[in-house]
């Protein structure tokens, strides 16, 4: 059971790195047509864009499937659990701390959670292909903290 939760926790880690690579060459890339409408303003819930959600859930539900129905996949199993809580964890975050698709009353105070959110923000700060940064999704590295502004710094201290 151990090295099922480890192929399932190695999975969801993992997964970051494929989002990564995912959003860089292939959502603003060959598969612009999809992506782009997420870097533009539009009306109503859903877009084009989602359609990446989709095929990341069928992924996830075919490893799950295969792993528990066919002999020697097992570990198939909990592939398709980690891909599948990554999909939890980036729904939570992106679609609803970020972007706000389900309306809820949330600050982020957490320093990591600022940071992955303005690194998010200053990727939606370009609505092309090409020159945008920051793709991840779970991670963003220091260079994304946002600086306190000196007044903000002292009214934190009443």
């Amino acid at each position: 059971m151990l090295l099922n939760i480890l192929i399932m926790l190695g999975t969801f880690f993992l997964m970051e790195g494929v989002a990564w690579f995912t959003h860089k060459y292939v959502m603003h890339g060959f598969m612009w047509s999809w992506h782009e409408s997420h870097h533009r303003h539009h009306k109503g819930t859903w877009e084009k864009n989602d359609l990446f959600a989709v095929v990341f859930s069928v992924l996830a539900a075919a490893s799950i499937m295969v792993g528990d129905n066919v002999a020697g996949w097992g570990f198939l199993f909990w592939v398709g659990l980690g891909i599948s809580l990554y999909g939890i964890f980036y729904a939570i975050f992106h679609d609803v701390i970020v972007h706000r698709r389900v309306k809820i009353r949330f600050i982020a105070r957490n320093p990591y959670l600022k940071r992955i959110i303005r690194a998010h923000y200053i990727h939606h700060a370009v609505h092309t292909k090409g020159g945008a940064e920051a793709f991840g999704f779970l991670y963003a590295p220091k260079k994304y903290e946002a600086t306190p502004k000196p007044e903000a710094a002292l009214s934190d201290k009443r």
